[in-house]
């Protein structure tokens, strides 16, 4: 016997920790600025996360446009998919994946 869904059952599911996406959103506002991979490295060690989960989190709200990523000289960098994709290594992102991002990260509202 299936379930039935109601009517109003919204499939749509966020590709992203939607705790780990308030953590950072939370950060950003205190701090009132955008975040960087080393405010992104305090929090895993403040909070016991792994990096790579909250790295992860952060690429896909920028993927689906809930946040945005600037280069360090203030130009708009766009998150696409492949190029988050290119970066796993062994299914995980390492440090050294990530280096290359020396800008600042942000929410959008």
């Amino acid at each position: 016997m299936s379930k039935q869904l109601p009517d109003d059952f919204d499939e749509e599911v966020p590709q992203w920790d939607i705790a780990l996406a308030a953590l950072a959103r939370e950060e950003s506002q205190k701090l009132e600025r955008p975040l960087t991979l080393a405010d992104f490295r305090r929090l895993a060690g403040e909070y016991a996360i792994r990096f790579d989960d909250i790295m992860v989190t952060v690429f896909e709200l920028c993927i689906h446009g809930e946040w945005e990523y600037r280069a360090d000289t203030g130009a708009l960098h766009p998150i696409e998919r492949e190029a988050v994709d290119r970066l796993y290594v062994g299914g995980r992102l390492a440090e050294k994946d990530v280096a290359e991002f020396t800008g600042h990260w942000r929410p959008l509202e």
